[in-house]
């Protein structure tokens, strides 16, 4: 049997292993949609408040021009010791109490507790009085912005979990060591492993980007073909990752904990649900060791500002040399035993 159908035979057999675990696939395909269409109703444009305002009486009572102040959700109290201890909890930012005059107290360990009593107040130090502008343009959502963030997290953990969960498995069950006694190579086999992944992770967000598009309409301003070639090749640099962890470990708890140990921190500071934008800079030079943050970035660079191929090399670079080093010690570093 030459090299070409020895991979092929393998990677038919890992998707069909997949295919079979339903919980897995149904897993795989509706986390993701669930977490897409969840975002996208909690911070869809009519509920966007920036500040909640609690109201020790009437919210009718209010001064008119606070009142009518976009973005302030207030929460009125009949108890006005309750109303203050939520503010001391930072469960509330401002509490006001409706009258002549009107009183307000703040928490002084609160942020937007000091914005929210600026806010009420009017106050403005700056003299002369500054120049308003208007940015106009298409709108972008936090979901346009979020989306790629979720398809690069599903994308992570699928990859990650996926091929070191199984390699690992494989191992521990003799698995390999029989594969070790057939004509079949190391490198054959762990390219039949990121191919038979490769198809899945693309598959995956094939359905997912593309079936919640047509519920939520995306306004996604650069190439799509861009988009593809670049969740493309994170998946080939995450699956990698994945094949290293597992190129040596014999349990499924020293696999867990290592590919938890890589996996909440890519979550948490590559940028899937905020931005690192003002972060202290070591933080941010931190991130950008995670291939997940070159992901997410180029991503959301293409989805919201239109950015081209060219524009996110460097992103583009950073995966790809990741891809190779991984594959290189992966490969190395693998045993059948």
């Amino acid at each position: 049997m030459s090299s070409a159908k020895r991979l092929w035979a393998v990677f038919v057999a890992r998707n069909y292993e997949f295919l079979r675990d339903r919980g897995a696939l149904a897993w795989n395909l509706m986390f993701p949609l669930f977490v897409v269409f969840g975002m996208a109703f909690a911070f869809n444009g009519g509920n966007q408040e920036v500040f909640k305002i609690g109201v020790d009486g009437s919210v009718a009572a209010l001064p008119p021009g606070f009142a009518a102040t976009k973005y302030l959700k207030f929460v009125p109290f009949d108890d006005e010791a309750q109303a203050q201890a939520r503010l001391r909890h930072h469960q509330i930012d401002l509490l006001v109490k409706p009258g002549n005059p009107v009183s307000y107290w703040i928490n002084e360990t609160s942020p937007k507790g000091y914005l929210a009593e600026r806010i009420l107040l009017g106050t403005d130090a700056a003299t002369p009085a500054p120049v308003r502008g208007e940015v106009t343009g298409r709108e972008i959502r936090y979901v346009d912005w979020l989306v790629s963030g979720l398809l690069g997290m599903n994308m992570m953990f699928s990859a990650l979990f996926g091929v070191g969960y199984a390699i690992v498995r494989y191992r521990k069950n003799g698995v390999l060591k029989r594969l070790k006694a057939t004509p079949l190579k190391a490198v054959e086999f762990l390219t039949a492993q990121v191919l038979s992944r490769m198809v899945l992770l693309m598959a995956v967000f094939a359905i997912v980007y593309h079936g919640s598009d047509l519920f939520l309409h995306y306004e996604r301003l650069g190439s799509l073909a861009s988009l593809y070639l670049i969740y493309t090749l994170g998946g080939f640099c995450l699956v990698s990752l994945g094949l290293l962890i597992a190129a040596r470990a014999t349990s499924e708890e020293l696999a867990g904990g290592l590919l938890n140990l890589l996996s909440w921190p890519m979550m948490f500071l590559s940028g899937v649900w905020f931005s690192l934008e003002g972060a202290p800079r070591p933080l941010r030079l931190f991130a950008d060791i995670f291939p997940l943050t070159h992901v997410i970035d180029a991503a959301r660079a293409v989805m919201t500002e239109g950015a081209t191929l060219s524009q996110v090399s460097g992103h583009l670079a950073i995966l790809a040399a990741m891809t190779v080093v991984f594959l290189a010690i992966g490969s190395w570093s693998f045993r059948w035993e």
